[in-house]
């Protein structure tokens, strides 16, 4: 099998189309409706909406904390491979990761139901997320071998890698249970068109001085990588057959998945508000198009050892044959198509939120008809909160803290502005425009506007916008 070909082919869809992990701008901004995808338990006042197909919601995301671009590729003078050698190699650790993430939406859109006043909501999208961590020893390797390394133990457990390609097909539920507290919940099936992950890896190679050579070389190794759908996609490229077996695998035809999101809002009174989400609380069963590959056992080979007097008469052997052989029995490389089971990265948000200045909505246009539990609370002009999130991630759960200032100018225009410290930036600046028209709903965002200057030499970037047609029904 191509796997270097598989492994870019993912990475390269990786950098088509781009998902923030963090959502902090979008999240309870509530004039958007994709604010309900990032916390189901949002409070709504839309009577129904629908997003235009495949630009309803485009976002994106890629990071990398330790290094940029720009540090390795400027036209500084520098020779690249100096930059290599003390930028990655010399610089970098295990803490350090590389990641990309994507999602577009096939279609959404909601409806509030007359009889029991629950907005439900449903929809479909793609989804990509990698992730890898440095491989700091690796890299040394590779570079540097491990020539004049005597007794120095190479960590192979350095090695973890984990992506996947995902169509999620989602159904909602949100109700307004009294005048403060308002839930949500959203059922998920997945549908995998490809995974890879080699994350639980272990074992060490050393350099210590031999007996009958100079040096011998010890390695222990349990080594995984596991794959499902990537030998499909990329026979597809080379059938000219990507579309169809994209479209095939997530339309329910590769691996499947369940999950649940759930979310919660609650007033503390009229001007502060308490929200909380937990999403992607799911797993995946992987059964079609797999293959798994495992290095596991201890060799130890001083290099090829020849004895002239003992093999004198054989001296046309094939040495360095036999020595692979010997490691390779001690030492096998397996392959196997057995199941296995994934869990989808969680995510948690949390946020507190007060509100001022003048009202906008239902305080001047009440509709008296409606029970005072079910009735919209007022919009104000302005909002100051703080926001919190954190995604379960390979080396434990990765946090980021916002604090957010939104402003409305009355139901036309709406802003957002965010500042926020996560593992890539101490100086995230963000901002999003929600604009309406009638029932027109165009929102813009962006993440890291500081870096935009220049973009190669930031170690983050995002983006998101979307188009909608929204109704409330009645006078806001």
């Amino acid at each position: 099998m191509r796997i270097a070909h598989c492994v870019f082919l993912i990475l390269l869809l990786h950098g088509t189309v781009l998902v923030a992990q963090n959502k902090q701008v979008l999240y309870d901004f509530t004039d958007i409706p994709q604010a309900l995808m990032v916390n189901p338990g949002m409070e709504t006042d839309f009577q129904w909406f629908a997003g235009v197909p495949f630009v309803s919601g485009i976002s994106g995301h890629a990071g990398s904390n330790g290094v940029s671009v720009n540090d390795i590729f400027a036209a500084d003078g520098l020779d690249i491979n100096d930059k290599v050698r003390e930028r990655l190699v010399g610089a970098l650790t295990t803490r350090d990761e590389f990641s990309a993430t994507a999602r577009i939406e096939l279609f959404n859109g909601g409806f509030r139901s007359a009889f029991s006043n629950i907005f439900y909501s449903f929809g479909a999208y793609v989804e990509l997320d990698n992730i890898t961590y440095w491989p700091q020893d690796y890299a040394f390797l590779a570079f540097e071998g491990n020539a004049g390394q005597l007794n120095r133990s190479f960590d192979l457990g350095d090695l973890k890698t984990r992506g996947s390609m995902v169509a999620v097909y989602h159904f909602g539920a949100n109700k307004k249970m009294n005048k403060n507290l308002t839930l949500g919940a959203r059922a998920k099936v997945y549908s995998g068109i490809a995974d890879y992950n080699s994350t639980n890896n272990s074992g060490l190679l050393v350099n210590t001085e031999g007996e009958n050579n100079i040096l011998s070389t010890t390695i222990d190794a349990d080594l995984k990588l596991r794959t499902s759908g990537v030998q499909a996609l990329d026979d597809a490229v080379e059938d000219d057959a990507l579309p169809g077996t994209l479209l095939k695998r997530g339309l329910l035809g590769g691996d499947l998945g369940l999950g649940l999101d759930l979310g919660f809002t609650y007033r503390l009174g009229d001007r502060t508000v308490l929200t909380g989400s937990l999403l992607d609380v799911g797993l995946m069963y992987h059964s079609g198009d797999i293959e798994s590959y495992s290095l596991n056992g201890s060799a130890s080979a001083e290099g090829i050892e020849i004895n002239v007097l003992e093999e004198l008469a054989d001296l046309n052997r094939d040495f360095w044959q036999h020595l692979v052989d010997e490691i390779e029995e001690s030492l096998p490389f397996e392959t196997t198509n057995s199941g296995y089971v994934t869990f989808r990265p969680i995510r948690l948000n949390a946020s507190v939120r007060h509100d001022f200045g003048k009202t906008i909505g239902p305080e001047k246009d009440c509709d008296c008809r409606v029970s005072k539990v079910n009735q919209r609370p007022p919009k104000y002009a302005n909002a100051i909160g703080a926001h919190l999130f954190a995604i379960q991630r390979p080396r434990g759960p990765q946090p980021a803290l916002t604090g957010f200032y939104q402003r409305r100018f009355g139901h036309f225009l709406a802003l957002k502005a965010t500042y926020t410290i996560d593992r890539f930036s101490a100086s995230n600046v963000g901002l999003g425009i929600n604009v309406q028209a009638g029932p027109v709903n165009l929102y813009v965002i962006g993440d890291n506007l500081l870096s935009y200057q220049n973009i190669a030499a930031s170690n983050y970037a995002s983006f998101q916008l979307g188009l909608n047609i929204i109704s409330w029904g009645r006078k806001r």
